[in-house]
Parts: C-alpha cells; structure tokens; sequence
C-alpha cells in the first residue's frame, strides 16, 4: 500500500524539478536577437539586403556579395562587436569600419564611388532614423566624412570629423525605428559618408553602420526606403548582463516594454526642424557625453523608451507551459503504472 504513494511523491517532485529547471533556465538567460542598422540615411548592409542578397541590382552591392558572400547581407542588422565598451578605434583598424572589422562584413568595405546613395541638404534639419530589431539602452553617435574622404580609397578612422555631429542618448522607438532628430552638418558638397556607432549601455557591444550620401541630388530621395520585415536578419544571441561603461551620455531615463513587433510603415525621414546634434570634443570612437534632443514625433519615454532585448515576461509563460507539460506528462506515466499494476493483480 505504500508503494503507490512514494511513486506517486517521486513522479511529482521529478516533474517538479524539471519545471523549475526550465524555469530557471528562461529567467537566468540575458540574451537578445540581433539588433539594427541605419535606415535613414540608409547603410550599405541593409541597402543591398533590400535590393536582394540573391539578385541584387547595384554593381556595388553585387561585388559586395562576390567578395563576402550573401549571409552578410541576411545578417544585415548584427554589424557589430561584442566587447566593444567604447574601445572602437582600438578595435576596428583603418580600412574595416564599415564591416566592424568582421571578415562576414568585408564586402561592406570595398571602396568604391558608386555604392547607393541618399540625396541630403547640407545645414538642413533632418530625422535620422535607426531600424531597430531589438532595441538596447545607449547612444548613438553619427559622424560624417571630411575634407580627406575618398570614396574610391579604402575608409579610415582620419576622414571622419573628430566629434560626432549628432549624439543622442535613449532614443525614442517609434514604429520600430529610433528617431534620431537633429541637423545634417554644413557646407558639405559631392558624396560623402556617415558612419554610426550604437554602444549599448546595458552591455559592452556595439553596433555600427556606413551609409552613403550625396549633395549633388546624384542619389535617392531620402525617406523612400522601405522597412525590412520584422524578424529578418539571422539571429545573434548575445549576453546582455547589465556593466558600467564609459559611454552612457546625457540623462535618458525610463522604463517600459517596447517590442517591434508588428511590420512598421515605411520610413518617412522627412526633415524636421526637432534639436541640433552638438558637437563634442572627442575624436571617432571616443566616448561623449551630450543630452538628447527633443522630438516631436516622439511618444511618451514610459511607453517607448528604447529596453534591453530580453523580454522575461514571454519566457515566464513559456516556462510555465513547459511546468504544465512535465507534470501532465508525470501523471500519465503514473496511470500507465497503476493500471499495470492492477491488471497483473487481477
């Protein structure tokens, strides 16, 4: 008669175990899917993501993919480095910027004067806009070419100005972009090249960017380029455990999930007379501080501040699933036994 009972106690504490280790698991796991790229002014990686890694139709996206291959192209939103922690110059030598110095990437650098470009007005205010696949606290810094950028030479870290021409801190997330108000630089003539540094300030990585512009009306209107589908991209977990990093700028604060979720309209970009990105003193790849300009498209920092990637609420219900699933599993063994038992004493 005791037999029963003890059985019974061992399926359940097994089942019992089990849930609290996939529970465990999902509520100890700082990971987040990769990440974003530039979406207006739009960055080479997802430029030629658009046109097609299979067919694309620039010559400068094709001999992209001839020298990198098409998996770039698919990963265009985890140009990045994982232990960056601000240290961007040390890590990416001259030549490797817009790649992260990731051999996937190396297409991304090939110097060329002929990569797709977007139409800008020098002085003018303008809307940057950063598609965001998963969205981390940090800061954004967009620097642009100088007076010794060549586009048909290889990138260096010495042809873009020494400070950042727009900072910006905890950026809003609006339809799954963030919203980077400020100016476009003046007196800036022919093509020229804006390069973006994301550091998190949650985590040590970083994500960057190139995006090729004109100022001749040689390129595309800017705002026209749709919004790739949510989800896309091939996912790169990475840890997200939260460290103090010298790059946390301005006083950005607040909390709130914001999960882009759903496929956004396309990216407006439209100008918008919303802040200035004021300059600072630090050379490319040099953490800054600055405040982050107001916008007007911007909703409420409660709702859509920008959050590290991982959504514990989704992996709390799952593993309660997964706890339901075990113990009903646990208990259907146990019938087969009973009902064994008394067919063989029968």
């Amino acid at each position: 008669m005791s037999a029963r009972p003890s059985a019974r106690r061992r399926v359940t504490v097994l089942a019992g175990t089990l849930a609290g280790l996939a529970l465990s698991g999902t509520l100890g796991t700082g990971t987040a899917a990769a990440h974003g790229s530039m979406q207006n002014p739009l960055s080479r990686v997802e430029g030629c993501y658009l046109e097609g890694p299979e067919h694309p139709k620039s010559a400068a996206c094709a001999a992209a993919i001839a020298r990198g291959g098409t998996q770039a192209l698919y990963d265009w939103n985890g140009v990045r480095i994982g232990d960056a922690n601000g240290r961007h110059q040390q890590l990416i030598p001259d030549g490797k910027l817009c790649s992260a110095n990731n051999a996937e990437f190396t297409g991304l650098d090939l110097p060329r004067a002929d990569w797709p470009a977007t139409n800008l007005t020098a002085g003018a205010p303008f809307t940057f806009r950063y598609r965001a696949t998963a969205p981390h606290r940090g800061t954004f810094r967009l620097y642009v070419t100088n007076g010794t950028y060549d586009p048909a030479k290889p990138l260096a870290w010495s042809n873009l100005q020494s400070a950042p021409f727009l900072t910006v801190t905890d950026p809003q997330l609006v339809d799954g972009q963030y919203v980077l108000p400020g100016r476009v630089p003046a007196g800036l003539k022919g093509r020229q090249l804006i390069y973006a540094i994301w550091q998190r300030s949650d985590s040590p990585e970083a994500f960057y960017s190139c995006s090729d512009v004109v100022f001749d009306g040689t390129g595309k209107p800017a705002g026209t380029a749709p919004v790739p589908p949510a989800g896309s991209g091939t996912p790169h977990v990475h840890d997200s455990a939260p460290v103090t990093t010298p790059t946390t700028a301005g006083t950005g604060t607040g909390a709130g999930a914001s999960t882009p979720g759903a496929v956004p309209a396309a990216a407006t970009g439209a100008p918008a007379g919303a802040g200035t990105g004021a300059p600072s003193a630090t050379a490319p790849g040099t953490p800054a501080s600055s405040g982050t300009p107001a916008g007007t498209e911007a909703v409420p920092a409660g709702q859509q501040l920008a959050q590290t990637g991982t959504d514990r609420s989704t992996g709390l219900i799952a593993a309660v699933g997964t706890a339901f699933v075990l113990s009903g599993a646990a208990m259907a063994v146990l019938r087969r036994r009973n009902r064994a038992r008394g067919t063989h004493a029968r």
